[in-house]
């Protein structure tokens, strides 16, 4: 009889090989593709207690959470960039991929549930990532009582482009910001956004096409 295989050695073959393929992809070093792989065992131990996202398993987070995050380096050039806000960041996506991928940046987490701002202030700590800032507050105290220098805005999965625009107010610190919204491939614009919206840009997720959506005060 043949040797019983053991079913967390299979699991972690299988998370290295999807790393390997998001390495691949993204040029990740060495260092970064081990921080994916606290950041992904961190998230499913920590959702086993609290609810941090719907996607729990291994390829999933690492398919519609890294991967979906990490798609935006290839339409922005990054090293031109500073300092990036994330919306709603939850579990902290795009935010924390995006600061793996490019330590250079400082990035500001908004999210005002305070378990989760605790996952990711662990993963701030465990990960080694400096310049981040979590901030706690909704979207509309962050507009009127922050003044950060922001070049990029980013909101994957949480407030509206209808919310999202009051960025662009005459009174906003950030209205000369550029907003990026992940959106369905069948997302249009309503009348309160389309003023503001500079650019989509289509880009597939395994087989399902996505794009980002570009806003800027006009």
């Amino acid at each position: 009889m043949g040797k019983k295989v053991n079913k967390q050695h299979l699991e972690s073959s299988f998370i290295q090989t999807q790393l390997r393929q998001l390495s691949t992809k993204y040029s990740l070093s060495d260092k970064q593709i081990t921080q994916f792989e606290q950041y992904l065992r961190l998230l499913i131990e920590w959702n086993e207690k609290f609810n941090l996202t719907a996607i729990t398993d291994p390829a999933g987070i690492i398919q519609y959470h890294f991967d979906d995050s990490l798609a935006l380096a290839q339409s922005i050039d990054f090293n031109n960039i500073q300092t990036t806000a994330d919306v709603g960041t939850g579990a902290g996506f795009p935010g924390i991929p995006l600061k793996i991928l490019f330590p250079h940046l400082t990035t500001i987490l908004i999210e005002v549930n305070n378990k989760k701002r605790s996952f990711l202030a662990h993963i701030a700590q465990e990960l080694k990532l400096d310049n981040v800032i979590i901030y706690g507050f909704d979207w509309r105290t962050f507009l009127r009582s922050t003044q950060y220098s922001i070049d990029y805005f980013f909101a994957r999965a949480s407030l509206q482009p209808e919310e999202l625009i009051r960025i662009f107010k005459p009174s906003s610190p950030y209205k000369d910001a550029i907003f990026v919204y992940w959106a369905s491939q069948q997302w249009v614009p309503e009348k309160p956004e389309s003023p503001f919206l500079l650019k989509e840009v289509g880009y597939t997720l395994d087989t399902v096409k996505r794009k980002f959506v570009f806003f800027t005060k006009q």
